[in-house]
């Protein structure tokens, strides 16, 4: 079955019709699914989905670009919500300086301490990195624990980024990107890197995969996304689509679950 891990079906993109989507979720061969908390509302709305659909379950996490919301209160209240039997991880948590919302050094020291909250609670934990490939990887590299599971989420770096994260034992999240004309980047990563280190990812509602590129995404359209894989790889997309869950089964800690 397809595990989709990484959503936001709490978007409101979704709002018109999210019952009927995730309904049909299980019947086009999506398995399970992440959904992931992106701000502090947004985990709480994930919980809900999590407490609602026994096949969802949930990350908690403060993305960079709402850092600010973070101070030592909201903070206590998202390490709270951890201890929800449903939520897998924390995240997505990171640093975004393409919007640059927030501080560099805000957004720096609320990833730290996501990070740190992973570690003490002994969860795996979700990075968003964009265009901060070097403060994300020098920071990753500061905390580094190999106990803690890492995925990094919507992979856009370089080839050699990506195997020195291989090397540290990090996942890569890959998603529609890869079946962009344009992603030469990307499908060489893919090409390199072991498939027992990638996870299949939607991002939806962005992010939709060729043929449906710029309308709104969701699970079912991670088929696309493991044909690419797998003509990458020369192998069949239902190996593709076995090994990613058995992948993210294993990262989430989701063995024998559901």
């Amino acid at each position: 079955m397809i595990f989709d891990s990484h959503a936001h079906y709490d978007d409101k993109a979704f709002d018109e019709d999210r019952e009927e989507v995730l309904q049909a979720l299980t019947k086009s061969g999506v398995g399970t699914v992440v959904n992931v908390g992106a701000s502090l509302a947004g985990t709480k709305r994930t919980i809900d989905l999590a407490e609602k659909y026994p096949f969802v379950y949930g990350a908690a996490g403060v993305h960079p670009d709402e850092a600010g919301e973070l101070n030592e209160e909201t903070f206590a209240w998202l390490k709270e919500q951890c201890a929800h039997e449903k939520i897998v991880a924390v995240g997505e948590t990171g640093l975004d300086y393409y919007w640059d919302k927030e501080n560099h050094e805000v957004q720096k020291k609320w990833f730290r301490r996501q990070l740190a909250l992973a570690k003490e609670l002994s969860l795996p934990v979700i990075i968003h990195s964009r265009e901060a490939a070097l403060d994300t990887m020098e920071i990753l590299k500061q905390e580094y624990d190999p106990r803690v599971p890492v995925v990094v989420h919507c992979y856009s770096y370089s080839p050699e980024m990506a195997r020195e994260y291989v090397k540290m034992g990090y996942y890569l999240g890959v998603g529609g990107v890869v079946t962009f004309q344009n992603a030469k980047k990307l499908k060489e990563t893919v090409q390199e890197t072991p498939l027992r280190q990638i996870l299949l990812e939607t991002d939806c509602p962005y992010l939709a995969p060729v043929p449906f590129r710029g309308k709104r995404n969701d699970s079912r359209n991670l088929i696309y996304v493991a044909k690419a894989v797998a003509e990458l790889k020369g192998i069949t997309a239902e190996e593709v689509i076995r090994i990613t869950e058995e992948n993210a089964k294993s990262f989430y800690r989701l063995e024998g679950r559901q």
